[in-house]
């Protein structure tokens, strides 16, 4: 019995009718990771000891009544857990054994009766589209151990993909859930900015930074996001706006969905096999019922851009706290206090993290601040304002989460401006704020993955959720397996 041949509800099912255990459950999964991680490298922490007796404690209750009761999880490594080393991917947390506190989603699923399996996996603070950046370890696509799964929550996608978890947590701040969920096959969603709190969150760039999960199925990822969903005090940019049942809301029925293709998400840079998995998609949901124009967002074209100004000017910001003298590595190195601050950050941050932070200084200071940063804010406006005029004739938008199918290790990791174009069809959704769902939609010639991006309105993931469910009855791209460390 493996985790990636069953739901969420499946295992519910089961538990309830006593045909599997918690242990059970727990057990299943750290067999998957000894018997696949040692390839996939998707984890930095194990937590099996706590587990397994969280494990037993849910057992003794016997009533698996939450919604994520006995289901194995795991975290992104910037999400901060008590007592359980939170590294970012970096050398200069690689001593943060414990953070004292646990991130508010962290809570919720504990909350829940989740089973927290571990830490993930990731680009180092986040900075990057293939996890190569991960001062630790390369974490590989199960489907094609020579390809990336995508970044910066490479590890996240990969667990799920290979069945070592049911569901995961990711962050995405410029397409970092989605991308990797299209690279390996799974469900991916960003949601809309404040529902989910960032609180307890390792910060990259706050106005973009949003956790979200990470599943097999559309249902797995809804009932998830229902889990971590809500306002917190703790984190001054959450919503307070009331949390629906997304579950409810999931419906085969899409008769009448008003859909918007922007021409600008199929244009230069876009594969040809990407282009057909969205045109294919575009006419299932016409059987399915709903009908689809082509839309013009003309300032997308200028998104990538914007991104990368505005989340670098973010970033120099967030990080100057790692400085070697409250927490994190400090250098041995240092001959006086300032020497102490460049030796620890020199020592202690990688080439790409080194790279955004030096950016985003340059693009605060002085002049440059209305040069760039604050046009760059303008521009985020005016791509928000897009948005807002194609969704008051438009239920959802619809086009591809990546240009690509996932590339081989070391093809885009010389070239920053390359491998910075692997993000340029999901930023706009983070510039806007909107929540955007990436769903399976097939595979190139050769086995890899492909991803649909759905994206909503404010606050309105029950119609995303509602269109990728639909969608995904509808085809079998999300039933099939990878050979490698899959199965």
């Amino acid at each position: 019995m493996g985790l990636y041949n069953f739901t969420i509800k499946q295992i519910e099912n089961m538990l309830h009718k006593k045909e599997i255990s918690a242990e059970e459950l727990a057990n299943l999964s750290y067999e998957q990771i000894d018997k696949v991680d040692g390839d996939i490298k998707a984890f930095l922490t194990l937590n099996k000891e706590n587990t397994l007796e969280k494990a037993k404690q849910i057992d003794a209750q016997g009533t698996y009544d939450k919604k994520l009761s006995a289901i194995p999880g795991a975290i992104k490594d910037n999400i901060v857990t008590k007592g359980i080393r939170t590294t970012c991917a970096s050398k200069i947390l690689a001593n943060f054994d414990d953070p004292l506190y646990d991130a508010t989603v962290t809570e919720k699923l504990a909350s829940e009766d989740s089973l927290m399996i571990g830490k993930l996996n990731m680009d180092e603070f986040a900075m990057g589209s293939s996890t190569e950046t991960s001062a630790f370890q390369k974490t590989v696509n199960p489907w094609n151990h020579d390809f990336v799964p995508g970044g910066s929550s490479g590890g996240s996608a990969a667990a799920v993909a290979a069945g070592e978890v049911m569901f995961s947590l990711g962050t995405d701040t410029g397409g970092s859930i989605r991308q990797p969920a299209s690279f390996c096959g799974i469900v991916g969603m960003k949601p809309t900015y404040g529902l989910v709190s960032r609180y307890g969150l390792v910060a990259f760039a706050p106005s973009l930074d949003q956790i979200g999960p990470m599943t097999r199925t559309v249902e797995d990822n809804a009932r998830v996001l229902e889990a971590i969903a809500g306002y917190d005090a703790n984190d001054s940019t959450s919503s307070k706006e009331s949390i629906p049942s997304y579950l409810n809301a999931l419906s085969e029925d899409i008769k009448g969905l008003k859909i918007a293709v922007p021409k600008e998400f199929l244009g230069e840079g876009v594969s040809e096999e990407v282009k057909e998995s969205v045109q294919n998609a575009l006419q299932m949901f016409e059987l399915l019922g709903a009908t689809w124009e082509e839309v013009s967002l003309p300032h997308l074209a200028y998104a990538d851009a914007a991104y990368y100004l505005i989340a670098n000017g973010e970033a120099s910001s967030s990080l100057a706290r790692f400085d070697g003298v409250r927490f994190g590595k400090r250098s041995d190195n240092a001959t006086d206090m300032i020497d102490m601050f460049k030796q620890s950050r020199t020592e202690g941050f990688g080439d790409e993290v080194k790279r955004r932070i030096l950016m985003g200084t340059t693009v605060l200071t002085g002049d440059n601040n209305e040069a760039y940063f604050r046009k760059a804010q303008k521009v985020r406006t005016l791509i928000g304002n897009d948005f807002r005029s194609a969704f008051e004739q438009y239920d959802i938008i619809i086009g591809p989460t990546t240009p690509t199918a996932a590339f081989k290790f070391n093809d885009k990791i010389k070239n920053p401006l390359t491998m910075y174009m692997s993000d340029m069809l999901t930023v706009p959704a983070n510039l806007a704020g909107l929540p955007a769902l990436s769903v399976p939609a097939g595979f190139t010639e050769t086995g890899l993955p492909l991803g649909l991006q759905i994206i909503g309105k404010h606050f309105d993931e029950q119609t995303v959720y509602r269109a990728g469910y639909a969608y995904e009855k509808a085809t079998n791209h999300h039933k099939k397996r990878p050979e490698r460390g899959g199965a």
